[in-house]
C-alpha cells in the first residue's frame, strides 16, 4: 500500500513537473512572440489646426480624435521638414534629410532617394521578424532615373526594406497617375505601353493648358500638363489607359489594401507605413463626402480620410490587435490651401485656420511648417494623456529599435521613446528644421531663423517662408503666434542658438547655405 501511494505520489509530482515545464514554455514562446505590430499613418499637408482634437471647428474627425484620446497628443510634434520627400526621408531613415543633397520635392520621374545600401527602419524590422509593408504615398522616387513604366521598376520600396509595396508611382498630382505593387504598374495593358516625359509633351496629347475644356478642374499653377480623370497634372503621359487611378476611388482603394495586409499578416509582427494621400492636391473626395463641411474639397478630403483611418482601427480592433500594436500618427508638413488647382480651398475657408494659431505653413520656416499633428496609441500600455514634450519624427527610428531592444543606428535619430510612451515629458531638446533647403534652429521653447535673401512670401500659394535679411528669434511657449521677434531684446540667447546651429550643421553645405550670414 506504501509502495502505492508513493509510486502515485511521485506520479502525480512527475505529471505537474511536465505540466510546470510545458506552461512555462509556451509562456516563454509567447513572450518571444509578442512583439508590438508597429503602424504609421502618415497624411500629406495635414496642418496643426486641421483637426478637431487640435481645436478646429470647421472640421469634423471623431476616428482621428480617438486616437488622440486613447493616447498620446503630442503639442510639440514636428516632421523634419515643411515638405513632403525630406520629411518622408527622414522617417524612414532617421536622417536629417538636409544632408542628402537630393533630398527636395521630387519629381515623377526622380530616381530611388534612398540608397539601397543604407540602413533604414523598414530594414531593420525586417532583420528582426517583421513583416514590413508600405501602402500609399511613397514620393522618394523609383528606379535609376531612366525608368520604364512597362517593366518591373527597381530600384525601390522592396530594396530599402519594405516586403509588400503598393504606392502611387509619385504623388496623386503628377505622372504617371497609376498604382504601383512591387514594383509593377497594376493593371497595365502591355500593348498600350505608358510613356512618360518631364520635359516635352508627346504630339496629339491633350494638355490643361491647351485643352480648358477638358478640365473639370482648373488649374492655378504649376499643373497644366497632361489630363487625367479631368485633371491637370504635371508632366507629360502617354498611354497605360487601363492602368489609370480613379481619384474618387483613390482613398477606398488604398484602405482595402492596407486591412488585407493586417488580416493576412496578424499571426506575426508587422510594420505598416500607411501612407495616405490626403489633403493633398488635386483633393477629388469619394462622391458621397461631397459636401461633408462648408470648407469644399479641402474640407471634404480630411472628413474622408477621417473616415479612412476609422475604418482601418476597426479591422484592427475586429482582428484582435490594438493590445500589441503601436500606432503613430501623423503629418509630413503644414497646410497649404492654393497648392496649383482652382479648387475654392483659399475662397471658402471661412473660420477654418488649417495651421491652428502658428504662423506660416507648407513650404515655410515659420513654426506651422513643420508643427504638425503627432500621437501615439498603444491600447495597455499608452495612457491616454496631452504632452507637451518635445518630438520629432526623425526620432521615431531609434526609439523603436529602443523599443525592441535592437542596436540603436548611428544617426541623427535620438532614442525619446520614454516621451512616445508617456512616461516622461522630456524629449528633445534642440533640431534642425528645413524648409525648401533652408534651415532655422529649434532649441527649447526658442526657434532662431537666420538671414536668408529671397522672396519673403511664396506668392503662387500665399505664405510667408520665414526669409528675412536678419536673424528672427521667437519663444513659441510665449508666442506661438510668431508675432514678435525677440532677436535685439535676448541677444544672449541669439548668440547661444547661434553657435549651437553652427555646431550642428558644420560640414554640411545644404542649398541656400550660400545665403546664411551668421557673423
Amino acid at each position: 500500500m506504501r509502495k502505492n501511494r508513493l509510486f502515485l505520489c511521485l506520479s502525480f509530482m512527475i505529471m505537474m513537473g511536465n505540466l510546470l515545464t510545458s506552461h512555462s514554455s509556451l509562456a516563454q514562446k509567447k513572450t518571444e512572440t509578442k512583439k508590438p505590430n508597429i503602424i504609421i499613418i502618415y497624411m500629406d499637408d495635414l496642418g496643426f489646426g486641421d483637426l478637431s482634437c487640435y481645436g478646429a471647428k470647421e472640421i469634423k474627425t471623431p476616428n482621428i480624435d480617438k486616437i488622440a484620446k486613447q493616447g498620446i497628443k503630442f503639442t510639440n510634434g514636428y516632421a523634419s521638414s515643411s515638405t513632403c520627400t525630406p520629411s518622408r526621408y527622414a522617417l524612414l531613415t532617421g536622417e536629417y534629410p538636409w544632408k542628402n543633397k537630393n533630398a527636395a520635392i521630387l519629381s515623377g520621374d526622380a530616381p530611388l532617394l534612398i540608397s539601397t545600401d543604407k540602413q533604414t527602419l523598414p530594414k531593420k524590422l525586417k532583420a528582426n521578424g517583421y513583416t514590413t509593408a508600405v501602402v500609399g504615398k511613397w514620393h522618394l522616387g523609383l528606379g535609376n532615373g531612366q525608368v520604364n513604366w512597362n517593366e518591373r521598376v527597381s530600384p525601390g520600396p522592396n530594396e530599402v526594406g519594405f516586403e509588400y509595396a503598393y504606392i502611387m508611382a509619385a504623388t496623386n498630382d503628377r505622372v504617371p497617375t497609376v498604382y504601383m505593387e512591387d514594383g509593377g504598374v497594376v493593371g497595365l495593358d502591355k500593348n498600350d505601353p505608358i510613356e512618360v516625359n518631364y520635359r516635352k509633351n508627346f504630339e496629339g496629347e491633350p494638355t490643361g493648358l491647351d485643352n480648358p475644356e477638358l478640365l473639370k478642374m482648373k488649374w492655378h499653377h504649376g499643373h497644366n500638363k497632361s489630363i487625367v480623370n479631368g485633371i491637370p497634372r504635371i508632366g507629360y503621359m502617354k498611354g497605360g489607359k487601363s492602368a489609370l487611378w480613379d481619384d474618387e476611388q483613390m482613398s477606398e482603394h488604398f484602405l482595402g489594401i492596407a486591412q488585407d495586409f493586417v488580416k493576412e499578416n496578424k499571426e506575426k509582427p508587422f510594420f505598416l507605413y500607411y501612407a495616405l494621400h490626403q489633403p493633398h492636391v488635386p483633393r477629388i473626395p469619394n462622391p458621397r463626402f461631397v459636401g461633408s463641411t462648408n470648407l469644399g474639397p479641402r474640407g471634404d478630403v480630411i472628413v474622408e480620410a477621417d473616415w479612412a483611418v476609422g475604418e482601418f482601427m476597426n479591422t484592427l480592433k475586429k482582428e484582435g490587435l490594438l493590445e500589441n500594436t503601436l500606432i503613430i500618427f501623423s503629418s509630413d508638413n503644414g497646410p497649404v490651401l492654393n497648392d496649383g488647382y482652382f479648387d475654392q480651398a483659399d475662397t471658402r475657408n471661412g473660420l477654418h485656420t488649417p495651421a491652428g494659431v502658428l504662423r506660416g505653413g507648407k513650404y515655410s520656416l515659420y513654426d506651422a511648417g513643420a508643427h504638425v499633428p503627432f500621437m501615439c496609441m498603444w491600447k495597455g500600455e499608452i495612457k491616454p494623456m496631452e504632452s507637451n514634450a518635445l518630438v520629432s519624427q526623425v526620432d521615431i527610428f531609434n526609439s523603436i529599435n529602443s523599443l525592441l531592444k535592437l542596436n540603436e543606428v548611428d544617426t541623427d535619430s535620438q532614442n525619446i521613446l520614454e516621451a512616445f510612451l508617456g512616461k516622461t515629458e522630456k524629449g528633445r531638446s534642440e533640431f534642425v528644421v528645413e524648409a525648401n533647403r533652408n534651415l532655422a534652429y529649434r532649441s527649447g521653447d526658442w526657434l532662431m531663423i537666420p538671414p536668408y535673401t529671397g522672396n519673403p512670401v511664396n506668392a503662387f500659394v500665399g505664405i510667408e517662408l520665414g526669409k528675412a535679411k536678419y536673424f528672427q528669434l521667437f519663444n513659441l511657449k510665449e508666442d506661438p503666434s510668431q508675432t514678435k521677434n525677440l532677436s535685439k531684446e535676448y541677444p544672449e540667447v541669439l548668440a547661444k542658438l547661434k553657435k549651437e546651429f553652427l555646431e550642428e550643421v558644420k560640414g554640411f553645405e545644404p542649398e541656400g547655405a550660400n545665403e546664411l550670414v551668421l557673423e
